[in-house]
């Protein structure tokens, strides 16, 4: 029996698309076809998630294109204390939006740092924070926050450390500080 032999992973390609979730790729080939029985060869191509925020002509992606990745708002407070240390913070904002629709993923963490996704609902406001370092400094917003969005255009948004849970929303208004319960309050990644 002679088994199949492959080579190792290529890098991985660049999005396939700019400004929208699409995916990259990785490929490998076959160095040594199997024979005389042995297992066939491993699968030969790769796929994974990727975002790219710039265009090929190196202009900012319209926001409205791109989903929000967020986190907990408790994450802040140890990125302000990060940020403040290399004196690069800048003052950020906050949006408010209304949630219009939520992924079942999103009640269906188990792990202790994703348990705040449960408070994730339906028709409640809640407000995300754009602070540095996810407020891009050309363009002075984060990624996903519906700049240039229409009134009442669903964008979309995704909780980081759980694929599963991702869901609409409508932006509502842009704020110079959060005013929502800790529970309602969330970060830009």
């Amino acid at each position: 029996v002679i088994p199949c032999v492959v080579s190792q992973w290529s890098a991985w390609s660049g999005c396939a698309e700019p400004c929208k979730t699409t995916y990259r790729v990785r490929t490998r080939h076959v160095v040594q076809e199997p024979r005389n029985g042995a297992e066939a060869c491993p699968a030969l191509e790769e796929r994974a998630g990727c975002v790219e925020y710039w265009t090929r002509q190196g202009t900012e992606c319209k926001q409205s294109l791109i989903p929000a990745l967020i986190t907990t708002g408790g994450f802040g407070k140890a990125r302000k204390k990060r940020a403040a240390a290399d004196g690069k913070e800048k003052a950020g904002y906050c949006v408010e939006f209304q949630l219009v629709a939520i992924a079942p993923g999103c009640l269906h963490s188990h792990h202790s740092y994703t348990h705040w996704m449960r408070y994730l609902r339906e028709g409640h406001t809640v407000c995300v924070e754009c602070q540095h370092p996810a407020l891009d400094s050309r363009s002075q917003h984060c990624s996903g926050d519906g700049t240039g969005s229409r009134k009442n255009q669903l964008l979309h948004w995704q909780a980081v450390g759980n694929p599963r849970c991702k869901g609409t929303w409508r932006r509502i208004r842009q704020l110079d500080t959060c005013s929502c319960p800790s529970v309602h309050s969330f970060l830009f990644i």
